[in-house]
């Protein structure tokens, strides 16, 4: 039998995310300003926690720092198995394969059409890469189909609505069925049916391919579909 560990029938798996006494600091004006203190956060595979709190409490900082995209600075901060506390950058760059990433401001390529820039989420997976092009088109063009956007798979964004460029970087990061799912107001530019059928693909992939998801968001017409609500107030964890 491989040394890998196997599984056993029952047994929990290990958690995706597990965060504990994490603390972060910005330096303004020469001063160093804490914004998070004494984090600690575990999600496990097939849950989505909601990440909650008022503007300026931390929220997207915790979230960059989920995806490794802000270096940890004290305490443990493990992504998938890996300490991101001093990682080098080679292990962020492989721990980012497997994360998916949606920010609210699109983050879309301005050149690409709306299929070339969900295929652009697929191009970073060595697997996706070895199936060659035209299974990524496929995949990408599957992708814009699910989230109604089957109609704009050859415009490019500035031929976008707002709305429509977030269902873009909505299938962008969905197309991977990444093992975990990072989403900063993804809602945000959607109207009421559109931001429930994201939020529904969201709660497909933690059901169906137990994903993680930590979602920021202010929108109160998708926190039901949360396993955990977790507040932020002045960078401290106050309830989860």
């Amino acid at each position: 039998m491989a040394a890998a560990a196997v599984q056993k029938a029952g047994e929990a798996a290990p958690a995706l995310i597990t965060v504990e006494h994490l603390s972060h600091s910005f330096v303004e004006a020469g001063q160093a300003k804490q914004v998070l203190h004494d984090i600690n956060l575990t999600v496990h595979p097939g849950e989505v926690v909601i990440l909650t709190g008022p503007s300026g409490s931390g929220k997207t900082t915790l979230l960059t720092m989920l995806g490794g995209l802000r270096a940890a600075q004290s305490g443990s901060l493990r992504i998938l198995g890996a300490e991101l506390l001093q990682a080098e950058r080679s292990s962020l760059t492989r721990l980012r394969a497997d994360v998916g990433f949606i920010f609210q401001a699109h983050n879309l390529m301005p050149y690409l059409t709306a299929l070339e820039n969900v295929r652009l989420g697929l191009e970073v997976h060595p697997d996706w890469l070895d199936r060659g092009r035209g299974a990524m088109d496929a995949c990408a063009a599957a992708m814009l189909e699910r989230v109604g956007l089957a109609d704009r798979a050859g415009y490019y964004p500035e031929k976008l609505s707002g709305g429509q460029k977030q269902r873009v970087a909505i299938a962008r990061a969905l197309a991977p069925a990444p093992r975990l799912l990072l989403a900063d107001e993804p809602t945000a530019a959607l109207d009421r049916d559109s931001g429930r059928a994201a939020v529904a693909l969201f709660r497909q992939l933690a059901d169906q391919q137990r994903a993680g998801i930590v979602m920021v968001t202010h929108d109160n017409k998708v926190l039901d579909i949360a396993d955990r609500i977790v507040n932020l107030e002045d960078g401290r964890l106050v309830s989860g």
